[in-house]
């Protein structure tokens, strides 16, 4: 095997799972967080504002992939900001990729969303802007763009344990959602993929409500009582994310890259996630 190596700017849940199934593979990890030091899954990151240190494994990585977001107070892309030239000059044999969001699609009304649909109308407008920066880096980018991300220790069920679930009645509602290990496979698949801008989620899309009600059925806990979004006294921000409304469509990771989700549905991901608590 090559000497694979993967840096990632952003070292966070969905990156760390990521990062832990390459290890596994016998990849070589490195990465950045904002103060640097001990990472999950016994990973050690780079401090972010150390370019002497993030240049030098940039130079020696076969892939490099961003995980961060735009910065809240600029609304700039600080990877594009501090490291976008470098990136840019790596070279041909450099995979870069990004990873978005199907925020940047905005409010549909409940239709189906693919890659060709616009983008930059709704509340992610810095996050639209990352996502056209990074596909005007370079012409080799794969961008990624996903909706909900759950996964072990970040899902329904931890929610309803520690009692922060809700359930909103807001008819005709739904969203997509994506497990983090399908991410993963995701991106691997388009370690071989042509560039471009990929959707990965998983085929069913739905109503939140229906997904608590389903995890709480798998722990044996009533769900939470249905309420409006008043009733429940959302935060600004929770009620921003109740503001659209889209079905994420698929079929082009499916095709191009060959991907399937292995948790093709919240029922499946859910049932996973338990039976690994579990040991099962």
């Amino acid at each position: 095997m090559p000497n694979l190596h993967l840096f990632i700017f952003g070292m966070g849940y969905t990156a760390l799972h990521l990062a832990a199934t390459l290890h596994e593979q016998g990849w070589q990890i490195s990465g950045t967080t904002r103060r640097g030091g001990a990472v999950g899954n016994g990973f050690t990151a780079t401090t972010f504002a150390n370019p002497e240190a993030v240049l030098a494994r940039l130079e020696s990585a076969t892939h490099i992939l961003s995980s961060v977001p735009p910065d809240r107070d600029t609304g700039t892309d600080p990877v594009l900001d501090n490291y976008g030239e470098a990136i840019a000059n790596a070279g041909a044999n450099k995979w870069v990729g990004y990873i978005s969001a199907t925020g940047v699609y905005g409010d549909v009304e409940g239709a189906w969303v693919d890659e060709s649909a616009p983008i930059g109308s709704g509340r992610r407008t810095a996050r639209a802007a990352a996502d056209l920066g990074w596909q005007d880096l370079r012409d080799d980018v794969r961008v990624f763009r996903l909706p909900g991300i759950y996964g072990p220790g970040r899902s329904v069920l931890d929610r309803l344990r520690d009692g922060s679930a809700r359930s909103i009645d807001k008819p005709g509602q739904v969203f997509s959602r994506c497990h983090v290990a399908d991410i993963a496979s995701g991106i691997i698949a388009g370690f071989s993929g042509p560039p471009g801008v990929y959707n990965l989620a998983d085929d069913q899309p739905c109503a939140q409500h229906l997904v608590t009600s389903y995890g709480a059925e798998l722990l044996g806990m009533d769900p939470p009582p249905l309420q409006s979004m008043e009733e429940a006294e959302l935060s600004p921000m929770a009620r921003k994310f109740y503001s659209e409304n889209r079905r994420v469509a698929n079929g082009k990771a499916k095709r191009v890259l060959g991907w399937e989700p292995l948790y093709p549905t919240y029922k499946h991901g859910l049932r996973a996630i338990l039976e690994g608590e579990s040991g099962g």
